[in-house]
């Protein structure tokens, strides 16, 4: 699956209008992530880092920590939930509208060990009132250790206040 990126305008022209409106969409997606960010304490604690954020996308990571294993020596699923379902947060939320999970499920497709650096990128597969998200979690050599769906649902309420 491709992930979404910045269409280039006719003869590459940096400040045309498209590009100008991609640019507003990820400097407003950063100002969400960052006031989320401060007080997802949960995020905090376990050390999530924000790698990069867009209009309906995320990518963040973890590096697994000893008191992240669980009993067989591995990565605890919740751990890998946990930043599954915070990169999809950051993504369904990257359009200033408070957006709250309706769904979630995960199939673990491989274990994490002590010391990997886990990422997970969120994309949107259908957005609105109502969204779908996919969260991929990969090691830092790109094998895949699970597959998320979040599916979504957009208030009316902002997350911050805008200076127009």
């Amino acid at each position: 699956m491709k992930l979404r990126r910045f269409k280039l305008c006719a003869k590459n022209v940096p400040f045309c209008k498209e590009n100008h409106l991609s640019e507003k969409a990820k400097e407003l997606a950063q100002k969400v992530a960052e006031a989320m960010n401060r007080t997802d304490y949960t995020a905090l604690a376990l050390g999530m880092k924000i790698v990069d954020v867009d209009r309906e996308y995320a990518k963040l990571q973890l590096r697994v920590q000893k008191d992240m294993l669980n009993g067989l020596g591995i990565c605890h699923g919740g751990t890998t939930f946990s930043l599954a379902d915070t990169a999809f947060a950051y993504a369904c939320n990257s359009e200033n509208h408070k957006t709250v999970a309706l769904t979630c499920q995960i199939n673990f497709l491989a274990p994490a060990y002590e010391n990997d650096l886990l990422t997970a990128t969120a994309v949107v597969i259908k957005s609105g009132r109502t969204g779908v998200y996919d969260v991929t979690v990969i090691n830092q050599n790109d094998a895949i250790i699970a597959l998320f769906r979040g599916t979504s649902h957009r208030t009316k309420d902002k997350i911050i206040e805008l200076d127009d």
